[in-house]
């Protein structure tokens, strides 16, 4: 571990754990407000809801296992604090605290780069106010967020010459989600850069075994089937049906990438992630920068929008990457004064790309439904087989089943359940006021027991028996 004299001050400690309790008061507010989501907290409260009651860990939703969505082992370990309290807090807590305090580590890189202490609460300042820190926060729950700290540990580990530390982290990033082999295999290539051969090829190798192992076996075990035209498909449709065929075509094919990549949104993305740290930059970064490559050509060449955005978690391990790049930006004087200008660069760019004010307007759309959406809630049993809109879900996902109706291809079928809870009013994300309607319809005609409220809401249960 870190030398005694160069561990954290007790105030950044302080204000690590102060800063935590804010992100998450932030993110209990906007699920209070009625602005989570089915994907993703319902779907990872259900799974750890379903884990921690010992029943089969497959979401209703999706009909997959939970280790077979990211193969995020990880969530595993979030079903012991719900055995003592089921409850989506623990989520938002862990992620609050896993986004702020992985400025300690960033402490740690900061000194052993020889950063004089003002320096390094600089680099950790400049963690908080990278707007995707505060953005991913409030986007429901993702259990990669938990090893941003890792992540950034990594780097300390490989200066400090602890291979074992080194490698135990890298296996730790990959247990939150698959995505993150493309971070283990950046870490290989930027080992590589510096010519540290075994360690690029630690890194680079356990990022194509992991992925080999989940695309080869796990994956096809639990699903039953080849998983590679739904995991790389969904993605890189244009470039094939499975996970082999996108990786021949991008390099054999380069004219799908031209005819079919949004080139345009691909450098408004790269300028969303560099433009807050880019002027701590310089030439001695280049190799930390560049182990970001993986996951950002990843990004770029998604037919996913999502992922090229700083409201979603897809860049948010390119903001610890950009950190400690500017960590090494900083070493090159390390005992200068503070640079304020640029810091104050970084401010401007956290107000003009954070999205705080969300809670003086779009967060606040459902609140005057709030006392009805309550009452309906407390309404629906615990046991119930329910199908809701999808900002609901995650009130209601700690049951064996619960779902959606969606506007496309919708597969709710009204025998299976035994309760519907929808607003054609505000049908939510992925659903649409026609389908909620035919469903209500379809369960007045089949006899269920409805009850409504004046903001649209209705709430119709099955005949017992």
């Amino acid at each position: 571990m870190p030398d005694s004299r160069n561990l954290p001050p007790r105030n950044l400690v302080a204000t690590s754990g102060a800063i935590a309790l804010l992100l998450w008061i932030c993110a209990a507010a906007r699920h209070a407000l009625l602005q989570s989501n089915a994907y993703d907290l319902g779907l990872f409260d259900q799974w750890i809801w379903l884990v921690s009651r010992g029943l089969p860990p497959i979401s209703s939703m999706e009909g997959v296992h939970i280790l077979a969505d990211h193969g995020a082992w990880a969530l595993y370990g979030a079903a012991l604090p719900y055995r003592l309290l089921a409850s989506v807090q623990w989520l938002f807590a862990s992620q609050a605290a896993a986004l702020s305090f992985t400025a300690l580590p960033l402490w740690w890189v900061g000194r052993q780069a020889g950063l004089s202490p003002r320096l390094c609460w600089l680099t950790c300042g400049l963690w908080w106010l990278q707007p995707v820190v505060f953005n991913a926060n409030l986007f429901d729950f993702h259990p990669e967020v938990w090893v941003m700290p890792a992540l950034a540990g990594c780097y300390w580990a490989s200066r400090a010459e602890r291979p074992w530390l080194w490698f135990a982290l890298l296996l730790l990033l990959l247990g939150c989600r698959d995505g993150l082999v493309l971070v283990v295999a950046g870490l290989g290539l930027e080992q590589a850069l510096r010519r540290r051969w075994i360690w690029a090829g630690a890194a680079i190798g356990l990022a194509l075994g992991w992925l080999a192992l989940l695309n080869r076996w796990l994956y096809p075990l639990l699903k039953g089937s080849d998983t590679g035209p739904k995991a790389a498909g969904a993605l890189f449709s244009y470039l094939g049906n499975s996970l082999d065929e996108v990786l021949i075509n991008m390099v054999l094919r380069p004219d799908l990438l031209i005819r079919h990549v949004d080139w345009a949104g691909g450098v408004v993305y790269l300028l969303l992630i560099s433009v807050a740290l880019a002027p701590f930059w310089r030439r001695i970064s280049l190799p930390v920068l560049a182990g970001g490559i993986p996951l950002v050509v990843v990004n770029v060449l998604s037919e996913e929008a999502p992922q090229r955005t700083l409201v979603h978690h897809y860049s948010l391990p390119v903001a610890v990457i950009a950190v400690v790049a500017a960590i090494d930006g900083l070493a090159l004087q390390p005992r200068q004064p503070v640079p304020w200008r640029r810091f104050g660069w970084s401010v401007v760019c956290w107000a003009a790309l954070a999205k705080p004010w969300f809670f003086t307007g779009p967060y606040l759309e459902r609140l005057h439904q709030r006392p009805a959406i309550q009452q309906a809630i407390t309404a629906v049993p615990a046991e119930a087989r329910l199908s809701t809109t999808s900002y609901l879900v995650p009130q209601l996902s700690q049951r064996k089943q619960v779902s959606f109706p969606r506007a496309r291809r919708d597969k709710t079928q009204l025998d299976q359940l035994d309760a519907l809870l929808l607003n054609p009013l505000d049908p939510g994300w992925g659903s649409s006021a026609q389908r909620q309607k035919q469903l209500l319809r379809a369960a007045k005609a089949a006899g269920w027991t409805c009850r409504n409220w004046a903001n649209g809401l209705e709430l119709c249960q099955a005949p017992e028996g």
